[in-house]
């Protein structure tokens, strides 16, 4: 049943039906379902939700697409919970409203802000409620399949009520603001009975991609933000023909935000000349970039604050904690647009073919009253898409559906951290934080988008026995898995270290990325079962999500 709540003259109303301020209308096809909404005076869409009868059980398995890239995604039983986001928003409302800010709190909220990576400040979150994004199935005695239609408008979010065993829809339109006689379609989704059936409607809609699959080298994952040109030549040198990219990554540098100045102390040659080694080798040469941010060290920050977006009191609105913590640029602002146009084709006129765009969910992070998340999302993609044109692009930190319309590649789960699960207090910050077993579940269970939506990068693998914690067991289930489910394969190190191990694991992970083809997995508790085919050739692995191990496998 359809449930609107709207704002008219400062006062909520509810409703779930036509009345003298908002028509509603229901449309209904065989697998599909459509509502709009019409606004007969100057209205504020304030919430609406719609609950569908479905039918699961206690040992049904729910899909649950996180936010943006970076948010935890797996297939949930009903007796699971959203742990890390519900203990954040709940530790922020209780000093917000106790108005008890200590060293502590102050700390994490204002310069770790933990809150902003996903949804927590959006979205309500509720022990009684699973909750994700845009794609949703379920899977066990009784099958079920959603996708969103109308995910360039809004975005929707599929609830699991595990008390009252419904499944509920919600519209992402909040304080969307309509004026008498327009128009809005607040639900647009497909409904199938079957698994399968609604997969392959969902297909229909995304057709195979042709795009290229990578094979390539990152330099994040080894040194973060400590690069120079001595480092990047050396790592390039010891690429072999296999590999097709390779990307520098952050570092170069002076402040996130300043992308015109290239540090001169790392690389006093700047970038061009090493952009004509990676072609050389025959690779593309790919660059990092955050377009959307700049951090409080940088001379962008310090010098030009009307470039940044600034929320209804005229506060600058900060996205995150890392680096010296960073803010959200005015993509409203002409001037600002104008600024990312330049950097982007500084990158362009320096050769650069791929492009690695990162912190991109910023820019759904004020309201903005006349245009819905989706829609703002929806018009910074585009905008990046119509500046790089024919450049390859990875997203990173991004939404998912959104991505599909304008990237080549999109990350699908958080940065691979050094240690299996990273360190033990990072476990209790927020959703899209930095964990290897987080994003291996991610991997896994995305892969129904991978060359539909875009093509899956599920971040690197690692096979070096220096600056990393990860046992050799849970390297090489990182390295199949990524081999097995993505399209994008990288990593980190430099390959002409490896030892006879690492080039063997190397070229089974190069065979198993360009020749097997997953048939099916299957999780059950703590492990996930899976079978994949190489020419007529059937194997089964399987993947112990707690230790981060293969158990058994070819």
């Amino acid at each position: 049943m359809v449930n609107l709540t709207y704002i008219l003259d400062g006062k909520k109303i509810n409703i779930d039906k036509t009345d003298n301020n908002v028509s509603i209308e229901i449309i209904k096809e065989a697998n599909r379902e459509k509502i709009i909404v019409k606004a007969l005076n100057d209205i504020i869409l304030d919430n609406a939700s719609n609950s569908l009868d479905v039918q699961f059980s206690d040992d049904s398995k729910f899909f649950l697409n996180g936010y943006q890239s970076w948010t935890d995604t797996k297939e949930c039983y009903l007796s699971e919970y959203e742990r890390i986001a519900r203990r954040a928003k709940r530790f922020f409302k209780r000093f917000k409203k106790k108005d008890t800010f200590n060293k502590t709190t102050d700390l994490l909220l204002n310069r770790f802000a933990f809150d902003r990576y996903g949804d927590v400040l959006s979205y309500d979150y509720d022990k009684n409620k699973l909750h994700g994004y845009d794609v949703f199935y379920i899977k066990g005695k009784k099958e079920f399949f959603s996708f969103n239609y109308n995910f360039q408008n809004v975005y929707l979010v599929y609830e699991v009520l595990r008390k009252e065993k419904i499944i509920n829809l919600v519209s992402d339109i909040k304080k969307l603001h309509l004026k008498k006689g327009e128009e809005f379609v607040i639900f647009d989704y497909s409904i199938f009975d079957n698994y399968n059936d609604g997969l392959n409607s969902f297909y229909e809609l995304f057709p195979l991609k042709n795009t290229e699959k990578v094979f390539g080298y990152t330099s994040w994952y080894n040194y973060y933000q400590n690069i120079n040109e001595s480092i990047i030549l050396r790592d390039l040198e010891g690429l072999d023909k296999r590999f097709n990219l390779f990307q520098i990554d952050d570092g170069y540098e002076t402040f996130v935000g300043d992308w015109l100045d290239i540090d001169k102390n790392k690389f006093p040659n700047g970038l061009e000349s090493i952009v004509k080694k990676i072609h050389e080798k025959g690779y593309k040469a790919g660059i990092w970039l955050a377009p959307f941010v700049a951090e409080e060290k940088s001379q962008l920050f310090k010098n030009h604050k009307e470039l940044f977006k600034r929320d209804k009191k005229g506060n600058l609105i900060k996205a995150g904690g890392n680096w010296s913590g960073f803010y959200l640029l005015d993509l409203e602002n002409k001037d600002t647009k104008a600024y990312i146009e330049k950097c982007l084709k500084y990158f362009i006129d320096l050769g650069f073919d791929f492009f690695k765009l990162d912190f991109l969910y910023a820019v759904t992070l004020p309201r903005y009253y006349h245009l819905t998340k989706a829609q703002v999302t929806n018009n910074a993609y585009k905008f990046i898409k119509d500046v790089l044109k024919d450049k390859l692009i990875l997203g990173c930190g991004a939404i998912p559906s959104t991505s599909s319309q304008y990237f080549d590649y999109l990350r699908v789960g958080p940065d691979v951290s050094l240690k299996f699960d990273d360190v033990w207090f990072m476990r209790f910050a927020h959703r899209e934080r930095i964990s290897t077993k987080v994003t291996i579940q991610n991997t896994i269970y995305r892969s129904i988008f991978d060359k539909h939506l875009f093509l899956n990068d599920p971040d690197v693998f690692l096979l070096r026995s220096d600056n990393i914690s990860l046992n050799d067991k849970q390297k090489e289930a990182l390295l199949t898995i990524n081999a097995l489910f993505g399209s994008v394969l990288m990593t980190s190190d430099n390959i002409a270290s490896y030892d006879e191990k690492s080039k063997v694991l190397l070229e089974k992970a190069f065979e198993l990325f360009y020749t097997a083809k997953v048939i099916n997995y299957e999780r059950e508790n703590d492990y996930i079962h899976i079978e994949y085919k190489i020419n007529d050739n059937v194997y089964k692995i399987t993947y112990n999500t707690m230790k981060g191990e293969l158990i058994n496998g070819r």
